[in-house]
C-alpha cells in the first residue's frame, strides 16, 4: 500500500498555475498511489460546496478521476478551508475525515492534523479557531448569497496576512507541548501536518519513546509531500 499526505496548495481562480500543478500532481504521481490523503488548506478560501470556479471544478474533475482508477481520496479541513463539507467530498467521490485522525501507516500510529490546532502561542487565531467552526458561524455564513462570500473570502484573507506580518516568527509555528500533548492523546509516535509552511522531518525523544514529526511543505515553487509505504514513511520534494 502507498499513501500520499499533501497540504498546503491554497488552489486560487487567480493562480491559474498552482491549480495546473496539482492536476499534474493527480495525473502523474497520485495515480500510482492507494491513497491520498489531503491535509486541510486545499484551497486559499473555500465559500462552500457550491463554489463554482476553475479551482474548484479541477478539483472536483481530478479527484473523482483518481477515484474511478482506484486512488481513494480523503480530505481534511485545515484554517482556510473550514467550510468545505460533504458536498464536495461527494462531488470528488472522496471521503471527508476530521482534524485530527489516527491512522495506521507504514506499520505505525500516525496522528494526522491540519497543524493549526498546535499553534497554540498565537493566542489571537486560537481564541478565534472554534468561532470559525462553530455550527452557527457556518451557518449563518453559508446561508448568504454566494456572492457576498466570495468578498468576505476576500476581506478575511487580507486581514489574515496583515495580522500574520505583525506576528513573531516564532509563534507562528507549532508548540512542541501541544504536539506531545495530542501524540499522547492519539497514542501515536508519528505526526504528520502542515500549515505551517515549514516543511521538514523532525525527530525527539518523549518519556522515553523516539517520536517523529512529519511537516508538509506549501505548494509555492513546487512541494513536498509524504509517501508512506511498506518500508516507512518519507518526505519527497516534487517535481
Amino acid at each position: 500500500m502507498t499513501t500520499l499526505l499533501i497540504s498546503d496548495l491554497h488552489l486560487d481562480p487567480d493562480v491559474p498555475e498552482r491549480t495546473t500543478a496539482f492536476a499534474r500532481f493527480c495525473e502523474d504521481v497520485a495515480v500510482h498511489a492507494d491513497a491520498l490523503i489531503i491535509l486541510g488548506d486545499l484551497f486559499e478560501a473555500w465559500i462552500g460546496d457550491d463554489a463554482d470556479d476553475p479551482a474548484a471544478n479541477t478539483v472536483r474533475r481530478q479527484l473523482a478521476q483518481l477515484a474511478n482508477q482506484g486512488t481513494r481520496c480523503l480530505l481534511m479541513q485545515g484554517n482556510r478551508d473550514f467550510l468545505m463539507g460533504e458536498r464536495l467530498a461527494a462531488d470528488c467521490r472522496a471521503q471527508a475525515i476530521p482534524d485530527p485522525t489516527v491512522r495506521q501507516l507504514a506499520t505505525q500510529t500516525v496522528l494526522l492534523c491540519h497543524g493549526d490546532a498546535l499553534c497554540t502561542d498565537d493566542t489571537d487565531y486560537m481564541r478565534l479557531r472554534p468561532q470559525l467552526r462553530s455550527d452557527g458561524f457556518q451557518a449563518a455564513m453559508l446561508a448568504r448569497p454566494q456572492a457576498e462570500r466570495v468578498l468576505i473570502g476576500r476581506d478575511a484573507r487580507e486581514r489574515s496576512r496583515a495580522a500574520n506580518a505583525n506576528k513573531p516568527d516564532a509563534i507562528m509555528d507549532v508548540n512542541q507541548c501541544a504536539v506531545d500533548d495530542a501524540m499522547d492523546s492519539a497514542g501515536a509516535d508519528v505526526i504528520v501536518h502542515g500549515h505551517t509552511h515549514r516543511p521538514g522531518d523532525h525527530r525527539w525523544t518523549h518519556a522515553g519513546r523516539p517520536r517523529r514529526r512529519l511537516v508538509l511543505g506549501a505548494w509555492e515553487n513546487g512541494c513536498v509531500y509524504a509517501r508512506a509505504t511498506a518500508t516507512g514513511l518519507e518526505l519527497v520534494s516534487w517535481p
